[in-house]
């Protein structure tokens, strides 16, 4: 997870640093120049926490199943099962730096 960490930094980073690059090559005035490196450093952001922003999705849709009553015990259970694997797995990485 470390790796992948890293990989995510890295690739904002990139991007920020390209934003700034590319806006101090062009005739726009200061205030276009920083918009762009926001906007860049905005989507570098979104891009790179997506997986997690579908995790929660996908955690808000096994415990609305869960709480609907329509499952059986073991169907419960399995899917409780599932989303607790992959939380743990998450969870035993390093924390964000």
């Amino acid at each position: 997870m470390q790796d992948q960490q890293n990989d995510a930094y890295i690739a904002i980073a990139r991007a920020c640093l390209k934003a700034i690059n590319q806006a101090a090559d062009d005739g726009r005035d200061r205030a276009e120049q920083i918009q762009m490196v926001y906007q860049a450093i905005d989507e570098a952001f979104q891009e790179q926490f997506e997986p997690y922003r579908q995790q929660l999705r996908d955690y808000h849709s096994i415990l609305q199943r869960i709480a609907s009553g329509d499952l059986s015990a073991q169907q419960m259970v399995e899917l409780a099962e599932a989303a607790v694997a992959e939380s743990t797995e998450r969870d035993q990485d390093d924390p964000l730096h």
